[in-house]
């Protein structure tokens, strides 16, 4: 179901003065050895945070990180190097909780200085997060006047923070984040100029069979890329040798193709592959055609024939939407198909939509990424709101507004 940007109300629709604001944050950022290596999505949520902080709120942020077990203090996913990348950024002192969940959490609010905001340690620690229990959410929702989700990247989990606690706080809305993720996302589906192109990679059709299915009612063409077009190439009688296919959605794929076909939508899958003898950067590797791919390697990446001719077509587009990888995009040799891929979106003068993962990392290997219209935060999420379900953190908003 599209959400609709009138159907939910914006921070900035509601009083925050002297108000306890509770913004649900996406910091599920990549840390190593303590230090957060890509900071994108802290600095892709200071525009809400900076919004309650300068109009007079008491701002507690919260957000999970990495898998946690649940059920106690992790140090390994601790929200420390987050608290303090949002200290520089923000210039406040940011109060990290022990637990997010801390017994001392309502005092701590109610003395918390003009110059304070507080992180909530990371929410999953808490089982009861995940499970969505009410009584939890209850419990938490107590502590808030305004529950503000700017987590796009979470909207499709139904867990306590993205979706309980906006039934029980007087006021819940979204952020400037989530606001841009649906004006953006929107304006693609909604009046989109054509030839529109997909561009869908990855490791499995499984996974992308939804956004499939329902962007064969709007694009002109869809490229395959990655491992999934292994699965799609073996479905048309091709042998790859050792590459990784889904031998159980062979058949799926071909419903996929005749599907395509009947629609007048064509499939575009790779004509040449690279392979390699083992699945390491340093593999013996060559270009071959589909006809003599041999029998003892792996498909690790699109061939240079194949690559050459999705740029060819993606330039031709008006609309492009990308996410997956055209092959093993973090080993260097195993790139290029998809480094291709992201120079002829980021130089053909269409509106594009690049949806989470590795699609996102390639934009900003090659710094490319300010010529993309809409960089999605979220991968999961973007894929499930494409393929048209309803993501509970937004049917919450929706719910709020109209109930």
């Amino acid at each position: 179901m599209v959400t609709r940007v009138n159907e939910i109300r914006f921070i900035d629709e509601v009083v925050l003065e002297k108000k306890r604001v509770f913004i649900r944050c996406d910091f599920n950022v990549p840390i190593k050895n303590g230090v957060i290596t890509d900071d994108t999505r802290v600095v892709a949520a200071l525009k809400s945070i900076n919004y309650a902080i300068d109009n007079g709120a008491k701002v507690i942020l919260g957000s999970h990180l990495g898998r946690p077990k649940g059920g106690k203090f992790e140090e390994e996913y601790s929200m420390k190097p987050v608290g303090e990348a949002l200290a520089k950024y923000l210039k406040k002192d940011v109060l990290l909780t022990d637990m997010p969940d801390s017994d001392g959490l309502g005092k701590m609010i109610d003395d918390l200085k003009s110059n304070q905001i507080i992180l909530l340690e990371n929410l999953r620690f808490v089982k009861f997060e995940k499970e969505n229990d009410t009584v939890y959410a209850k419990k938490m929702a107590s502590h808030f006047d305004v529950y503000v989700n700017d987590a796009f990247g979470t909207a499709h989990r139904a867990e306590v923070s993205t979706e309980g606690i906006a039934h029980h706080v007087k006021e819940a809305v979204a952020g400037f984040l989530i606001k841009t993720e649906l004006e953006k996302f929107n304006k693609m589906l909604d009046d989109y100029e054509k030839p529109f192109i997909a561009i869908l990679g990855g490791a499995k059709v499984s996974d992308k069979i939804g956004v499939i299915s329902e962007l064969m009612n709007r694009v002109d063409k869809i490229i395959i890329g990655g491992a999934m077009a292994n699965t799609f190439l073996a479905a048309k009688g091709y042998a790859l040798g050792k590459s990784k296919i889904e031998t159980d959605k062979i058949e799926l794929a071909k419903e996929i193709l005749a599907n395509a076909e009947s629609k007048g939508i064509e499939i575009m899958l790779p004509e040449d592959l690279t392979g390699a003898t083992e699945f390491n950067n340093d593999a013996e590797h060559d270009v071959f055609t589909l006809e003599a791919f041999p029998e003892d390697m792996m498909a690790l990446d699109i061939g240079e024939k194949t690559a050459e001719k999705y740029s060819k077509t993606i330039l031709k587009a008006k609309t492009v939407f990308w996410n997956g990888p055209m092959g093993v995009f973090e080993m260097e040799n195993f790139a290029k198909g998809t480094l291709k891929v992201a120079v002829a979106v980021t130089t053909s003068r269409s509106y594009s939509v690049i949806g989470g993962g590795d699609s996102v990392a390639a934009i900003k290997s090659l710094n490319l990424e300010n010529k993309i219209d809409h960089v999605s935060t979220g991968g999961g999420a973007s894929l499930e709101y494409l393929e048209g379900q309803d993501l509970p953190a937004l049917a919450a908003l929706r719910t709020r507004k109209n109930g």
